[in-house]
């Protein structure tokens, strides 16, 4: 993570009403926090419940980490004046002497970054249209953010370990401690000390330090490419850092969409789907920020692009069934079998098996 600088100013403005815990309120709540549910540059952050049975979790603020009081209190103020479906709700907070910790809803499906890349990413990857239905909550809660917050907030650290999943797969951003209210005005920048993630933050910014919402623009496409890819922004597992980016254009300029699709997949997605979401996140990442798309357009995009959801039919015997993707015309050839109680698949093994192998030889080119 980057630094923040002093010069990040958070305005005054009316704050909604959160509870204020004692420090001993918290250790009983954790049972002295015991159950660690996540890490990050704040801090740790531990599962409890309170007396009332609810749910929460708790974040901790590491006094020798990255991050410190001024975090602390943006996250805590940016919660108090922030309200939507698609943000984490802030249940109170406590700062007693040199105790600093934060109270949110807890989460039960962990983090997006946990089902992309973790070890339950193996097990149970997401299906296509789940990936569609976290992708759009993402996009409208940073919506919210940049057209309905007032004044205007810029995001700054949107990430997969930043998307909280609730029941259901329901999305909500979390972690507000580098967000920055926004430029008003006449103004369609401001000027401070750059502060993100690497991989994730915009190549404009970094080089000029001035900072617009479509900052966050650059980070969403890079969001929707790991959606679609599976592939981290920035991955260092090989001993050296390969960047998403460059190794998603040069296959989209071929025009080899399929051995995009991260092979867990199994090319289970609606048809012409996954060239419209790799055409999306390309706008998002375009070099010249005037050029990328607001986030009320992309909001747009993707609702359309998750309404064609892909259906696949199970069928007695050893019939070929014609799939319809749901709101769309087009339909697609699937062979299913059912054989003592177990799914089998014919064709679509061998062309997932020949897929993947393809994606393998590709990545072992460019790296």
């Amino acid at each position: 993570m980057f630094g923040l600088g002093p010069s990040d100013v958070v305005p005054n403005t009316d704050k909604k009403r959160a509870q204020l815990f004692t420090y001993s309120e918290l250790v009983s709540a954790t049972n002295n926090f015991k159950t660690l549910i996540g890490d990050g540059g704040f801090g740790a952050v531990y599962k409890g419940k309170l007396d009332t049975d609810q749910v929460i979790a708790v974040k901790r603020l590491d006094r020798e980490g990255p991050q410190g009081d001024r975090e602390f209190l943006v996250e805590s103020h940016m919660l108090c004046v922030l309200s939507h479906p698609n943000l984490i709700t802030l249940i109170g907070y406590c700062s007693e002497y040199d105790h600093r910790l934060l109270v949110y809803e807890y989460m039960p499906l962990g983090s997006l970054a946990d089902h992309l890349f973790g070890s339950i990413s193996k097990k149970e990857p997401l299906d296509w249209n789940t990936r569609m239905k976290i992708a759009v909550g993402a996009a409208k809660g940073m919506e919210y953010l940049h057209h309905k917050a007032d004044p205007p907030v810029i995001y700054r650290d949107l990430k997969p370990s930043n998307i909280l999943l609730g029941d259901g797969f329901h999305p909500k951003l979390s972690d507000f401690g580098l967000a920055h209210f926004g430029p008003t005005g006449e103004k369609d920048h401001i000027t401070t000390r750059v502060v993100g993630t690497h991989g994730y933050c915009d190549p404009e910014y970094l080089l000029s330090g001035k900072l617009t919402i479509k900052s966050d623009i650059y980070s969403f496409g890079m969001l929707l490419l790991e959606l679609v890819t599976g592939r981290q922004a920035l991955d260092d597992s090989q001993g050296h850092m390969e960047f998403l980016i460059g190794w998603v254009k040069p296959l989209m300029e071929d025009n080899k969409m399929g051995q995009i699709a991260d092979p867990r997949l199994r090319g289970e997605f609606p048809e012409g789907s996954l060239e419209k979401a790799l055409n999306l996140a390309a706008m998002c990442v375009q070099q010249d920020a005037t050029l990328r798309p607001g986030m009320t357009d992309v909001v747009r995009s993707l609702i359309e692009l998750a309404s064609h959801k892909y259906e696949k039919v199970v069928v007695d015997d050893d019939k070929i069934t014609q799939v319809a993707d749901e709101g769309s015309s087009t339909t697609s050839t699937r062979l299913v079998l059912r054989k003592k109680g177990r799914l089998e698949r014919g064709r679509e093994v061998a062309e997932a098996k020949s897929w993947g192998e393809s994606s393998r030889q590709d990545k072992q080119r460019h790296i």
